[in-house]
């Protein structure tokens, strides 16, 4: 099957559609992990996405009875998009069938390009089974995204390009794996081209059917598929992937949340592309086998597969970036509740920048901090954990934590009773290590932080919420702080968000 493939993919015709997109080095990235990193831009297609390679391959070779009818998939995202393309390119209809639940956004996208979108079903396997009801009830022909010949070999092309733009050698090869098509095609030509090149496959941790599979020696059906990574997540792998993985696959890596988020931080911080998070797997899994391998001074080459992200998940993936990249502690801190104690524990954090600092007052002994600091390596913060523990802050590490960081992080406070003469001010500080020691060492011995929130959003300053109590003898001494402070502020003692919620 080695010649079989190389001659499909030597004759597939993609480059009507698609583009010979560029293989860029990631500098940044290759200098902090000790490994030439080369990113294949597929997010560069007229798609976003390699998709239209497999998909064009397929159509342009469907005989004249078949394209008068038309053609037909089941697909949210990028496959759509790519089927859609490829037949506006050959002049035939396009059918989409598309769960109900499909952001507004990727309808419109398919239906930009001049495809008829259909609606069936809350999930893909909904949508797929209806896409083929239409298949025979309407003879059309179905594209299918991975599992067919002329697909794979329409997607090893770029594995082709791979080889012809880095002639030198290359240590590893990495894609993101869904059903397989992707990995399959350019596997297929790299091993029979170049065999001493490793190939890696990488899926989300929560969607890795074709490592169960491949570690099983059959396919196995997964009963549920996380979303994040939404482009990759597939249930069961195709019946030709597998047997191609089989054969040409060298290993494969899992990946969790926070890794993809670190990864498209890294592709954005060395191309300023933003990928989606299926679009990021193989980077993160290059990351990740460099680490497990102890690679150095290795050249490896990861698939930039997509870049169709929905904007607003863009707040999700900065809050969990730093976590995946191992350079955000988060910790829950059991501080004293007495004057004083809060500058102490500022200190023990050093010169470190803290990320994130949520607090409310409810206990007269102790206070409940939920803290992000950041750090440079997980070795470091298992040192800055040790450090405050010797020091007798009792101390949770919820780095790994997931419920903490999805939802806790965002429930610290509420409603605090027997605070007396509270005020409520919001400020504006510089972000730069030091700031919260500087507020606090202007700030009175005795008045007691009653509130606190704070998270670095990436700007050049930060928003702060803060509780103190003064009393009305005071407040000529308060207000002598504020404006001596340096920073911006307002008094939201009077808002009534803050009545309602922190009152």
């Amino acid at each position: 099957m080695h010649t079989d493939y190389l001659e499909r993919i030597l004759n597939a015709q993609v480059y009507d559609v698609a583009v010979e997109t560029p293989l860029d080095p990631a500098p940044a990235l290759s200098a902090r992990i000790g490994n030439r990193v080369l990113l294949k831009r597929e997010d560069l297609q007229p798609v976003f996405s390699f998709k239209l390679r497999g998909a064009y391959n397929k159509i342009v070779r469907l005989s004249a009875e078949k394209l008068t009818r038309g053609v037909i998939c089941a697909s949210a995202g990028n496959h759509a998009q790519g089927v859609a393309l490829a037949a506006a390119k050959v002049g035939c209809r396009a059918v989409i069938v598309m769960p109900t639940t499909t952001p507004l956004i990727k309808i419109q996208a398919v239906k930009g390009r001049g495809a008829e979108v259909l609606l069936a079903g809350e999930s893909f396997d909904e949508a797929y089974a209806h896409a083929l009801e239409l298949e025979k009830s309407e003879k059309l022909t179905l594209i299918h995204p991975f599992d067919d010949p002329e697909v794979i070999a329409g997607q090893g092309t770029l594995g082709m390009e791979i080889l012809r733009q880095h002639a030198k050698p290359i240590h590893a090869v990495f894609c993101c794996v869904g059903g397989g098509g992707l990995i399959a095609g350019v596997a297929a030509f790299i091993k029979r081209v170049r065999p001493e090149t490793r190939i890696v496959g990488v899926e989300a941790v929560d969607a890795d059917a074709m490592t169960r599979s491949l570690q099983a020696g059959q396919r196995v059906r997964l009963d549920h598929v996380g979303l994040f990574a939404d482009g990759a997540a597939v249930k069961l792998v195709g019946e030709e992937t597998f047997r191609l993985c089989q054969l040409y696959v060298d290993e494969m890596v899992r990946v969790d949340t926070d890794a993809i988020c670190a990864a498209i931080k890294d592709a954005f911080e060395d191309t300023r592309a933003v990928l989606e998070p299926a679009g990021a797997l193989a980077l993160a899994g290059a990351k990740e086998y460099a680490r497990r391998h102890k690679l150095k001074d290795k050249t490896l080459v990861a698939v930039a597969s997509g870049a169709n992200l929905n904007f607003d998940r863009l707040r999700f993936v900065a809050e969990r970036a730093e976590i995946g990249e191992q350079r955000e502690a988060v910790f829950a801190v059991t501080l004293p509740e007495q004057p004083g104690a809060y500058k102490k524990f500022v200190s023990l954090i050093g010169s470190r920048n803290i990320t994130e600092f949520n607090y409310r007052y409810n206990d007269p002994r102790q206070a409940h901090v939920f803290v992000g600091i950041q750090v440079s390596s997980r070795a470091e913060s298992v040192k800055l954990f040790e450090h405050l523990r010797q020091h007798d802050y009792p101390t949770i590490d919820l780095t790994d934590d997931e419920m903490a960081k999805g939802h806790i992080r965002h429930l610290v406070g509420g409603h605090a009773s027997n605070i007396e003469n509270e005020l409520l001010y919001r400020f504006e500080f510089p972000e730069r290590p030091g700031a919260l020691m500087n507020f606090l060492n202007r700030m009175s011995i005795g008045w007691n932080i009653s509130l606190f929130h704070y998270r670095n959003h990436g700007a050049d300053y930060g928003r702060v919420l803060v509780g103190m109590q003064v009393p009305p003898t005071e407040m000529g001494e308060f207000e002598n702080f504020l404006k001596t402070l340096g920073y911006a502020y307002w008094n939201e003692s009077g808002n009534p968000a803050c009545k309602l919620f922190l009152a």
